[in-house]
């Protein structure tokens, strides 16, 4: 499969910096075809600017073309893996920024037709969606709250991809207190998930 991953971390040797290179390898052993956009490294301005929302809806095409091969990216992936820790109950701003600015109109979706209409996905090519995240939360407080950068990708965003698309949510919990042995376990665990994908 054509595979995308987006990493987002300010931190070259953070854990999910272990992350990246495990699913990178998993990735690249099972055979599948690999891109990754490092959006710290690559250093992506995430702010939509005012000229941006001024035409965002009347000229499209001029929003794409200052992200060009982000939306390219997209458009080539059949599988795509989006790690990133999770900060004040979701994605960092800089991912959060990534996709206001490239899951853009007439790329991501189209925008509904009249007030009761149903945005309608464009990334149908995309059939595997995979989130890795860790947070300092446990699990139970998460649900408490509805866990909401879960809700966010997996129930809002997922209408965008084929409408067969298979997801998947990896995360470790309370980051900050976990062993090293828990930490090599959830390495495990995305490798073997990611090695699987078909």
């Amino acid at each position: 499969m054509r595979c995308l991953i987006v990493f987002c971390h300010p931190s070259e040797t953070s854990f999910g910096a272990a992350i990246l290179e495990t699913a990178r390898t998993a990735l690249s052993d099972a055979g599948h075809e690999l891109r990754v956009i490092d959006l710290y490294r690559e250093g992506f301005d995430p702010v939509l600017s005012p000229d941006e929302w001024e035409s965002y809806l009347a000229d499209t095409e001029r929003n794409i073309a200052g992200v060009r091969d982000h939306v390219q990216a997209m458009q080539w992936a059949e599988a795509l893996v989006l790690i990133f820790p999770t900060w004040m109950f979701g994605p960092p701003a800089l991912l959060k920024g990534w996709l206001e600015r490239v899951w853009l109109p007439g790329v991501a979706f189209e925008v509904p037709q009249g007030r009761h209409g149903r945005v309608v996905g464009r990334l149908r090519n995309i059939r595997r969606f995979t989130t890795v995240t860790t947070s300092g939360s446990p699990w139970w407080w998460l649900r408490l709250i509805g866990d909401p950068c879960r809700s966010m990708l997996m129930r809002g965003f997922r209408v965008v991809f084929h409408p067969r698309c298979r997801t998947r949510w990896l995360q470790l919990h309370r980051m900050n207190h976990t062993t090293h042995n828990e930490r090599q376990a959830f390495l495990e665990r995305v490798r073997t998930e990611l090695a699987a994908l078909r």
